[in-house]
């Protein structure tokens, strides 16, 4: 900080253009170029928005990540149900409890999961050995269109995929 004649601070440079004024005028500009009234609102004003976009967007990326993992999750417990009702299951009773590619994929549609942000589950199921046989593979590949929302920015869709392949065991 600089000091100038008199023991003021640099920020009296406006007091020393004063000195051009007539004296009749300078108790009125002195008062309106030293106030700062209303400074702080108009910084907060400004700021905030700033501060909000980013405090929205880290919980879209957080509410992404869980998204992520949920699919994950069911992707699992999709091959899970089915490489325990090949094509040689049998219940209790005797008779056949063979999944196909419709039941896990209705059966992980039905799981439950969390649709936290609203947007679209797709379930596929495939057999890449061609069978369901034990010893085969199944395939489950599970996909999410994640609206990506954020204040003061275009929407977009985030595309989040899962997939688990697990091999047959009855």
């Amino acid at each position: 900080m600089t000091m100038v004649r008199g023991g003021a601070s640099a920020r009296s440079g406006w007091l020393r253009l004063l000195r051009l004024v007539p004296r009749s005028l300078r108790g009125r500009l002195r008062g309106l170029l030293g106030d700062e009234e209303g400074a702080a609102l108009i910084e907060f004003a400004m700021t905030v928005p700033i501060l909000m976009t980013c405090f929205f967007g880290m919980v879209q990326v957080c509410l992404a990540c869980y998204m992520h993992q949920v699919l994950t999750e069911t992707a699992r417990e999709g091959s899970r149900y089915a490489i325990v009702r090949g094509s040689t299951c049998v219940n209790g009773s005797g008779s056949s409890c063979t999944a196909t590619a419709a039941s896990v994929n209705s059966y992980v549609s039905s799981i439950g999961w969390p649709n936290v942000a609203g947007g679209t589950l797709v379930v596929n199921t495939t057999y890449p050995d061609g069978n369901e046989q034990p010893g085969s593979r199944v395939q489950v590949n599970v996909s999410y269109a994640f609206p990506f929302r954020i204040p003061f920015v275009p929407s977009s869709t985030l595309n989040l995929t899962s997939q688990s392949v697990m091999y047959i065991v009855q």
